[in-house]
This record gives structure tokens, sequence and C-alpha cells, in this order.
């Protein structure tokens, strides 16, 4: 992985934020996409954000491409350019928590601080027999007092990837390869048949159910309207068509024959043709499930205009950044849709 090894705290920082929520496989490529277009930070930090949006586009949790912009901004004026080179500066950065900043600080700048991710709190729970939670307030404080005094101070660096690693490639999950591992003799968990159980995790997540369909608004000369989504909710910063949201789904005709399409299009009500309506598409998120369908329409007229909507070439989508949702429905060879 190219990240292996990294001493640059800017490249160390970026794989650290990709890797968040994303499966190596998938990071990879992202993190040589923005190695290649930004180089350092002041590249990042002066870069426009739609350009570092569309980059990022795919990874999820855009949140985290948010907090990237901002702190490559503060670090670019406030710092110079630098990384700050202390634990408590890097902690006080936007978007860095404690492991973050505990992977930054001992693996660029060998400062004694315990990496403790979902890796190391497996390996410690499951060779220590440890069941309280790993998600709860005592199982944090306790896993990260175990980890910073089991923690090689004179080589932070090569400790902390060295867990992480076993954690990754031995003491995995599911099937871990309790028979080949080194540390057999001594686990807990594999002594008291409890390899299954550890660790223990308090919190069931409760899905939130959404249902959002999007009108594509065609006018005759092939273009559409966009926006960009603001407000503190799932997609900030990203674009997307004319959107309806339920709590419930709604099935047919009823689409375009309810109180929000007749409002949405009511200058154009008697002069717009429905073209068709797609299947449904879903996507998961840690705390959501989105399911929708796209509504296409073409309009014989535009429409008035609205704060913050754009009307775009077809052709032109490309350049903006679109949720995986809405990307789905974009790159669909073959959508299944339905004449409506």
């Amino acid at each position: 992985m190219p990240w292996k090894g990294e001493k640059n705290p800017y490249r160390i920082w970026l794989s650290e934020v990709i890797l968040q929520q994303t499966r190596v496989d998938q990071g990879w490529s992202y993190y040589e996409k923005f190695i290649a277009a930004f180089p350092t930070i002041h590249d990042l930090a002066n870069a426009p954000e739609q350009q570092v949006f569309k980059l990022w586009e795919g990874l999820g949790y855009y949140s985290r491409c948010r907090n990237l912009i901002a702190t490559a901004k503060k670090i670019d004026t406030e710092y110079k350019g630098e990384f700050p080179s202390t634990y408590e500066e890097i902690l006080g950065l936007k978007g860095i928590g404690p492991y973050t900043a505990a992977a930054i600080s001992s693996f660029a700048f060998r400062l004694p601080h315990a990496v403790v991710d979902g890796n190391v709190t497996r390996v410690l729970s499951r060779y220590f027999g440890e069941r309280t939670p790993i998600d709860s307030t005592a199982g944090k404080k306790l896993f990260a007092e175990l980890a910073a005094n089991l923690l090689d101070r004179e080589q932070p660096d090569i400790y902390n990837q060295a867990i992480m690693d076993f954690g990754a490639t031995v003491c995995l999950p599911r099937n871990p390869l309790c028979t080949d591992c080194i540390q057999r003799n001594g686990c807990q968990a594999r002594l008291q048949g409890l390899t299954a159980e550890l660790p223990i995790k308090e919190k069931a997540i409760r899905k939130r159910s959404r249902w959002f369909y999007y009108f594509i608004a065609e006018t005759a000369d092939d273009q559409l309207y966009i926006r960009q989504r603001t407000g503190k909710d799932i997609w900030e910063g990203l674009y997307e068509f004319i959107l309806w949201e339920t709590d419930q789904p709604v099935y047919g005709d009823l689409l375009v024959r309810s109180e929000f399409a007749k409002q949405a299009f009511s200058a154009n009500s008697d002069s717009l043709t429905i073209r068709h309506i797609s299947r449904v598409y879903r996507q998961e998120l840690s705390h959501q499930t989105i399911q929708g369908q796209f509504v296409t329409i073409r309009l014989k007229k535009k429409l008035p205009p609205r704060e913050g909507w754009l009307l775009v070439d077809r052709q032109r989508l490309t350049d903006y950044p679109f949720p995986k949702f809405i990307n789905a429905w974009l790159q669909d060879p073959s959508p299944a849709q339905s004449l409506f």
C-alpha cells in the first residue's frame, strides 16, 4: 500500500481520512488520485471545492471531504503550509480525532501516542479477554489506557503499524487465524472460547428509512435542472436534481399527480411530457437507508428562475459531483425504466 512507511504528515493524514469508513481496496485508487491532483497541502487548499468533491465522488461520508478542505486551508494560512508537529495541535484540526492524531504524530514525528482503531481494540479485547463494550464510554477509556501502556515509546511508529496490521491480517473479525497466531498461548479469548464473542459492542444501530424521488426536468434544448445540497444533511455540497422526499414509498402515477409535482411544475402543468419512471434504487448508509426513483419529464417551457438552481447541458453533468445514489442512475446502461 502506498502509504505504508510514509513519513510525510500530509500524505499520512490524507490516507487516514480516506480510509475512515472506506475499505483499503476502494480507498487505494482515491489516495493516488488525490496525491496526483494535489501533491501538497497548498495545492489542496487552493483547489476549487467542486474539483475536490468531484475527486471524492463515490467515497461517501462527505463530511470527511468538507473537513479535509477546511483543514487544508487552515494549515496553508495559519501554518504556512507546514503540517503542525505536536499531538495537541494536530488533534485541534477539524475532522481529526484521537485516532488520526495519534497516527499522524507517531508515523510522521515518532511521538509516543498509541493508535486505537477497530483492529487494535479487537486484538486487545481478545488477548486480555476484556468484555467491556468497545463502544461504551468506559470501554473507550479502558482500551485507550491499555494501548498507551503497551506502546513501545522508543518505536511508536513501528509498534502502532504492527498491531494494526496484526489485527487486519491475523486477528480478523471473522475466522481469525488462531491456529497460526504467535500470540495464541497467551490469548484469553482462545483459552476461554470467547473468540467469536469478543469484542463486545454495546450499541445497536437503528436505521432511518428515507424515500427520495428525483424529477429529471428536461428542456427542449436538452438541459436539466440541478442544485447544490446545503444544510446539515447527507451529501452536503454535492449536486442533485429536483427532489421530493417522503417517509413512505409512492407508486406510479401518484408521483406526477402529487401536490409536490403540481407546485414544482405549476407553470408548466399543461405543457410537459412524462417520459418514464425508473426502477427503484437503493443505497445503504451507516444510519440510513435511501430508496427512490427517477421521474423524467420533458418541459416545453423553462421553469421560472429559482434561487440556487442551475440549468446545465446534459453533456456537462459529469463536471458536477453527485452522490452515489444519483450516479447509480446516471451510469446505469440499462436502468430498467418503465414508460409512464
